[in-house]
């Protein structure tokens, strides 16, 4: 076979040329110290460090996230230490308004301060974060979350929804508290009452308080399971109560129900999970025996209440200005747990929904106004006006079972405010009410404590998961840096050895290049 001179000279032209881009690339890699710039380079590492640049992103996000989230709960944190301080004072007032020598004017003036710490704790349960979002509102941050109605108690406007970010690859983290869980769900420790039924009229001689729960154990699981008990004095010294089914269960109070009335520490009364005080006000002349039985009460639970306000998109001023539950069957069978909506189809005609309300939400009664009365599933709601078409309602149920530490501190400041000097039956209830609110203050500062727990909680947990966030970027960064960078020494004899056989290529084709036939001429 015979090659011409032409095709030895392309040949040698295109190993020459060869030779010189690897020089070249060698050149570039020795310079850039990066071995993998294109997906020819290395097929495989190429898309392993395509990989590996997802994973570093994905860990830049976690990082951004994580100090986001630090951030929030540092502020969060802040706030809820002060509101500790706040309710720290609140407890010092209560406690010192107790105190057998103060007057009216003295407890005035600690429930003018208390009103000044109730006004600190709403202006603190709405603070914003940096970026101008009601940090206790949960998922809907450009909402107010407390604020006071028109009876003086407080509502929550927010969710309870926690914003999540991922801070790790299986891993996410709430970012906030919610109000709902930090302020509205302390154990309300004075949720029972005691109302007399005889005497019809009150004679002041018998004086019981509402009681506080001790156990919400023994109340939830025994206490609730016999109501309403009746409690009768069968003598001056004894009481007899019954449960609803009429079983005998004063065996169960302390001491059988055996009780002193010419000593206060014999007029304490404990039963399933409830502290009783009664106050017995013998008169001059009174015979035990004979003047406290025909007394008798009520026990329970207390009823739960409605919380209505107006959506500001109604036609007109219309509100709810009383409501009661009036068919307790009906009201335990259909009324919607938590929050309802009243809404108007017409000016007379009303349906009732569970809230939230949506297009596919599906009533849960209707009825017609009976003169300014709705009543839905049991509950009646009185109306102040004639509601238009479309006119909504937003009804809150209060179950008592839990209180805001905000309604807890109105409750209290109002105790402190009323008059009490040379009553004695009205500084009995005063102390009722005193106990209460100690109670109530006492279980809220429980329920702060264990959020703020619960932030610190998720603060270590965020330092750890951070290590080991920090940990992957350490591993990521050096196996792409095996996958993609050179190693310099074997650059060096790669292009010595390349440099070489570029000089030899150039040699050959210098030389074949003379073999023309005109250089022979």
């Amino acid at each position: 076979m015979r090659i011409s001179t032409t095709q030895f000279y392309d040949t040698s032209a295109a190993n020459y040329q060869r030779n010189f881009a690897k020089v070249l690339k060698t050149m570039d890699e020795s310079s850039s110290g990066v071995r993998v710039n294109t997906a020819a380079d290395d097929p495989v590492g190429a898309s392993r460090l395509l990989q590996l640049g997802t994973q570093a992103a994905m860990l830049e996000q976690y990082e951004t996230n994580t100090k986001t989230i630090k951030a929030t709960l540092g502020t969060t944190e802040a706030v809820m230490e002060s509101i500790g301080n706040v309710l720290q004072r609140a407890r010092e007032l209560a406690v010192s308004s107790g105190n057998a020598g103060l007057t009216d004017a003295d407890r005035q003036a600690n429930a003018s301060e208390l009103g000044q710490i109730e006004e600190q704790l709403l202006s603190l349960m709405n603070t914003k974060d940096e970026n101008g979002k009601y940090i206790f509102a949960g998922s809907k941050g450009d909402v107010v979350p407390f604020t006071r109605n028109t009876d003086g108690t407080y509502s929550y406007n927010g969710d309870q929804t926690t914003l999540d970010l991922p801070v790790g690859d299986t891993m996410s983290m709430a970012t906030n508290s919610t109000g709902w869980e930090v302020f509205q769900q302390a154990i309300n420790t004075s949720r029972s009452q005691m109302t007399m039924t005889a005497p019809a009229v009150d004679d002041g001689r018998v004086v019981f308080s509402n009681g506080q729960v001790n156990s919400s154990v023994a109340y939830n699981n025994q206490f609730r399971s016999g109501e309403p008990y009746t409690v009768e004095f069968v003598s001056g010294t004894q009481l007899k109560i019954t449960d609803s089914s009429g079983n005998d269960v004063t065996a169960e109070a302390s001491q059988g129900g055996s009780i002193d009335p010419n000593s206060q520490a014999g007029q304490s009364v404990k039963f399933r999970g409830i502290d009783l005080t009664l106050n017995v006000n013998l008169k001059a002349g009174d015979d035990p025996a004979t003047a406290l039985p025909g007394h008798t009460f009520t026990l329970a639970a207390k009823p739960d209440t409605f919380v209505a306000g107006r959506s500001p998109s109604n036609s007109n001023a219309t509100e709810i200005t009383g409501s009661s539950v009036t068919d307790p069957v009906a009201y335990h069978a259909s009324f919607p747990s938590g929050s309802a909506v009243l809404k108007f189809t017409s000016a007379t005609d009303f349906e009732l929904y569970a809230a939230p309300l949506t297009p596919n939400s599906q009533p849960v009664s209707s009825g017609t106004l009976a003169g300014n009365v709705a009543t839905a599933s049991g509950v009646s709601f009185t109306l102040n006006g004639t509601p238009g078409a479309n006119d909504q309602f937003n009804i809150a149920v209060n179950t008592h079972e839990n209180q805001s530490i905000l309604d807890t501190v109105s409750q209290l400041r109002t105790a402190l405010n009323t008059p009490v000097d040379g009553d004695s039956i009205g500084l009995q209830k005063f102390n009722a009410a005193l106990a209460s609110g100690i109670g109530n203050l006492a279980s809220g500062t429980d329920q702060l404590t264990s959020a703020r727990s619960s932030v610190g909680g998720r603060g270590q947990a965020l330092d750890t998961q951070n290590e080991t966030n920090q940990s992957f970027v350490l591993a990521n960064t050096q196996t792409q840096s095996a996958i993609r960078d050179s190693d310099s020494a074997e650059v060096l004899v790669r292009l010595t050895m390349q440099q070489t056989m570029l000089q030899a290529s150039q040699l050959a084709f210098s030389k074949i290049a003379q073999l023309g036939l005109f250089n022979k001429v």
